[in-house]
């Protein structure tokens, strides 16, 4: 029995601590709000005219530019290292943001996107320069976009049109986090993975407290 206990414990305790470790300290905190004024996308326009909207939906939020050929590896990226292993999260969706003249080129990535996984998550929406900027402009991050009208950096909208991120107020040292550059894939794999799991697990419980509630009245 002494025998099975020790090698019990010297398995069962590195494989603890490991999943602690692993699972971060950020796991266990709400991801922080940063900015609470972010606009709407109310007056862009979609694909194939459905109603897109910030409200009750987690989005992650980017700006693919005049030539999305440029941001296509971004797109690939996003698709491959955070997409993939959260749409099937009712409430949750990528939005897009393009100036008008892009549709045919952002129907060509859905379709190469579409191989990989299913892609009814993903929305694209059109736009002039002067909304893609006031949107933009909304989010007030250190962040700027190209003459393109892109970035390399997504971001993590709430159902309540908030930017969520890293305050930089949990770690020492930690800078804030308002974006995620998509161009890198340790940032998506390392940050923003992460910061992912920690909102959706948050509406998880929300929704879970929410139907108990229900039960008891």
């Amino acid at each position: 029995m002494k025998k099975f206990l020790v090698l019990g414990i010297l398995f069962v305790l590195p494989l603890v601590a490991y999943l602690f470790f692993a699972s971060g300290v950020h796991n266990f905190a709400k991801l922080p709000v940063l900015n609470t004024n972010v606009g709407n996308i109310e007056g862009f326009e979609s694909l194939d005219s459905e109603k897109i909207t910030f409200e009750d939906k987690i989005t992650v939020l980017g700006f693919l530019g005049k030539d999305i050929y440029n941001k296509q590896g971004n797109a690939f990226n996003l698709n491959q290292k955070i997409y993939k292993k959260n749409h099937g999260f009712q409430d949750f969706q990528f939005v897009m943001v393009l100036p008008f003249g892009s549709e045919k080129a952002a129907k060509e990535l859905l379709e190469e996107l579409d191989d990989i996984a299913d892609v009814s998550g993903w929305k694209f929406v059109f736009g002039t320069p002067e909304s893609i900027n006031a949107l933009f402009d909304s989010l007030q991050t250190p962040h700027e976009l190209d003459e393109r009208l892109a970035t390399h950096y997504v971001y993590i909208i709430d159902k309540n049109q908030n930017l969520r991120g890293r305050d930089g107020a949990l770690k020492e040292n930690e800078s804030k986090v308002y974006g995620y550059d998509a161009s890198a894939v340790a940032d998506l794999a390392n940050v923003m993975n992460d910061d992912i799991k920690v909102i959706l697990a948050e509406y998880r419980l929300a929704l879970k407290k929410y139907k108990a509630d229900r039960k008891e009245k």
